[in-house]
């Protein structure tokens, strides 16, 4: 991910450095933000298997996540039942 935003970073102050040099320098405002749409467009068509694998990753993580938390669920769910269980025959002695 960290190889990802620099890469967008390094876009973004390639395409403000190209807008300077072109001529933009006197007016900052219209300079970053040609800079921003361009390189936004340009991230989104260069970057896009990069962007693609990270996405990847995080669905599999966040997978991994909801399966750990219901297999827990699952354990506890038996602990309580063999609780319940042992409190009845207890009960019933």
């Amino acid at each position: 991910m960290l190889r990802y935003t620099v890469l967008r970073l390094l876009i973004f102050f390639g395409f403000t450095l190209l807008f300077w040099l072109v001529g933009l320098r006197h007016s900052p405002l219209v300079l970053i933000i040609l800079a921003a749409l361009a390189s936004s467009v340009t991230s989104y068509a260069l970057l896009r298997g990069m962007r693609d694998e990270m996405t990847a990753k995080l669905v599999a993580r966040h997978e991994a996540r909801v399966a750990a938390r219901d297999s827990r669920s699952e354990d506890e769910l038996a602990e309580d039942s063999e609780a319940e269980g042992a409190e009845v025959r207890d009960e019933h002695a």
